[in-house]
């Protein structure tokens, strides 16, 4: 498809009158579907093909969301086996790019236009400004689960890869009656790609199937050209029945639940003796002191609910305590196990976390603001912000979540800035655009706006974000205290030169406070380390930033690196200033990880930082200070 012109799009669009002004967005059910007075039409109406339709075009009018076009009710068909099987889609009038989406599996003989209505459904997922996607049953009803897996699966492959709309890339399920088993199927054959799961009216799996899977085993492939994990001889992998995945059944059948419920409580590694909660029924919780991976950084989290009376399914309350259970969780990382992460999902209304827009180059951008509780009671009016960019795709919400940086301000007290990214190669996708212009605007905003102390203002990112970050340190590294990103370097090229945004800016030669963490399976330009033969991004990134700071590559403080974190995944390597010892550089290999950041690596990114300040004066002279507590101690700081 042909990319119009964007600046067309907008001329005359009075929401830009505003030049460089921004507004706070509140979370809202849009009132696209609104009928007269406001009330929405009890029908979600015929739903519309998908199947053959053109692409949407690009909607510049909104930022952050699915274009306009796509809002609505849809029908996908695929051809199993000579027999034609439906699937429907529901996107809400306000649906980000890379929404959260439920996947559903409705009971038989429904009409699922009235399912999801009756079963509140729809009014929540527009409340939620989420996505829903309806698995249905064939022409005679669900078959079992192995019957099923041709159709789940094609259902399924085409939801996570389309250009109609785009998911977080990780889901909720839920499955009704005979439906529920051919959903759980496909989360036993893909559990890395499932938050949580709940199951209503549901006779389960049998244990053939169970066993089918739970020996299988996670090893160090990556995916696509990410390099391949060499672990250690000797090293325990990760079994297919060992990835917790929080799960509830709602009224199963009793005489065939049980090899299901048996196989989710040792997924989850739970307690043998379940105890009594008012709306789950019978939880279970993972133990204490469980050693699973996928919880190495939140803890033991993750539970299975069994709930043995009888419910109304279409009875909106029940719909509630299903979003309850299922969105107090979220999850990152869907292809290796050794990174993907389970935790906690961020609560806006109750963190206050600010969805805020801006006009940058004519276009409106989004971007995220929290400013914890923490952050007064800490630092009085004069807190340190932390930006951060997200990686290529990878939205403002998207990475809320994905990175849990909200959960470091809220224990750190600093104020979270999250950048969005602009429509890219799809309309339904975003990448990295005027960055430069997009900074400093946000930068006069937090001063303007916020109680910040703007000699402490830090950048991060990670993969594209983390080049963002890179770049601004070589070009413009007066712009902040000191920097940390994870998963992609940057140097100057042969001309002296970083690109930007198609722009060539010169590299400054002055140095900045810089960590850098990569993973094992890392991008190929990462591959190995600084003292193998191979050169690359990794080697060019350490050269230049040792020579602005007069440092060569021998001044390590280990050439073996310092190991740490869950089972030493980190070894870091340290640079440290000749004349003052203060730490200037500094790498940090995850032996555990492919190319996608994890939570457990911002609480690092963050110790770093918070040492550094910087100040400039009327003449434009930089003085960059070190803080050994981080500025907990008045005068501790020292000039380096």
């Amino acid at each position: 498809m042909k990319m119009i012109d964007r600046r067309q799009l907008l001329q005359g669009t009075a929401a830009l009158a505003v030049g460089a002004a921004l507004a706070a967005e509140p979370l809202r059910a849009a009132a696209a579907h609104a009928g007269p007075g406001g009330r929405k039409p009890d029908s979600l109406g015929t739903p519309q093909p998908l199947d053959g339709r053109p692409f949407p075009a690009y909607d510049y009018t909104r930022a952050n969301k699915l274009p306009k076009e796509m809002t609505g009710y849809w029908t996908k068909s695929f051809d199993i086996g000579g027999v034609t099987r439906t699937a429907k889609v529901y996107i809400s009038p306000e649906t980000p790019i890379r929404s959260y989406y439920t996947v559903i599996a409705v009971p038989d003989g429904v009409d699922t236009a009235e399912f999801l209505r009756k079963s509140s459904w729809r009014d929540t997922a527009d409340q939620r400004e989420e996505g829903l996607f309806v698995l249905e049953p064939g022409p005679g009803g669900w078959g079992d689960a192995t019957q099923e897996a041709g159709y789940v699966e094609a259902a399924m492959a085409f939801y996570q890869s389309n250009r109609y709309f785009s998911i977080f890339g990780l889901h909720y399920l839920v499955g009704y009656g005979p439906g529920a088993p051919a959903l759980e199927a496909w989360a036993v054959a893909h559990p890395l790609r499932v938050i949580s799961q709940v199951y209503v009216d549901s006779p389960g799996l049998g244990a053939a199937y169970l066993n089918s899977y739970a020996a299988r085993e996670f090893d160090g492939t990556t995916e696509g050209s990410y390099t391949t994990v060499d672990l250690p001889e000797g090293f325990d992998l990760v079994r297919y029945d060992e990835t917790v995945l929080p799960t509830w059944y709602i009224n199963p059948n009793e005489r065939s639940i049980g090899a299901s419920l048996g196989y989710w409580k040792q997924a989850n590694d739970t307690t043998h003796v379940g105890i009594t909660d008012g709306k789950l029924g019978t939880v279970y919780p993972q133990r204490r002191g469980s050693d699973r991976w996928m919880t190495s950084h939140a803890g033991p989290i993750s539970q299975v609910a069994v709930q043995r009376r009888p419910t109304d399914s279409l009875k909106k309350q029940t719909t509630k305590r299903i979003l309850e259970f299922l969105t107090s969780y979220t999850r990152y990382e869907n292809f290796f196990a050794y990174g993907n992460q389970l935790f906690e999902r961020a609560d806006y209304a109750k963190l206050g976390i600010q969805v805020r827009t801006m006009v940058v180059e004519g276009f409106v951008r989004e971007y995220l603001v929290h400013v914890p509780k923490s952050a007064k009671r800490q630092w009085h009016k004069k807190a340190p912000v932390v930006f951060v960019w997200p990686g290529n795709s990878q939205t403002d919400k998207v990475f809320l979540d994905a990175t849990q940086w909200w959960k470091v301000a809220e224990q750190e007290g600093f104020i979270l800035v999250i950048i969005c990214e602009q429509y890219s190669n799809t309309s339904v996708s975003v990448s990295h655009r005027d960055s430069v212009t997009f900074y400093r605007q946000l930068r006069e905003v937090m001063i303007e706006q916020y109680d910040v102390d703007p000699t402490r203002f830090y950048s991060t990112g990670q993969s594209a974000g983390s080049g963002v970050t890179q770049n601004l340190a070589i070009a413009f590294p007066d712009y902040f205290a000191a920097v940390a990103s994870t998963s992609f370097t940057a140097a100057p090229n042969s001309s002296g030169t970083v690109s930007m945004d198609g722009v060539q800016y010169p590299a400054s030669g002055r140095r900045i406070p810089n960590l850098q963490i990569y993973g094992y399976g890392d991008l190929s330009s990462l591959a190995g380390g600084l003292w193998d033969s191979t050169q690359n991004g990794l080697d060019s990134w350490a050269r230049y930033h040792l020579q602005v700071n007069g440092l060569r590559l021998d001044d390590v403080d280990n050439v073996d690196g310092r190991f740490g974190g869950w089972r030493d995944r980190f070894q870091t390597w340290t640079w440290q200033d000749p004349d003052t010892a203060i730490p200037v550089l500094k790498l940090t290999k995850n032996i555990y990880r492919s190319h996608n950041t994890m939570p457990e690596e911002c609480p690092l990114l963050w110790d770093f930082l918070r040492h550094y300040s910087l100040e400039v004066d009327a003449r434009g002279n930089v003085t960059r200070y070190y803080s050994s507590s981080g500025f907990l101690r008045p005068g501790d700081k020292k000039a380096f």
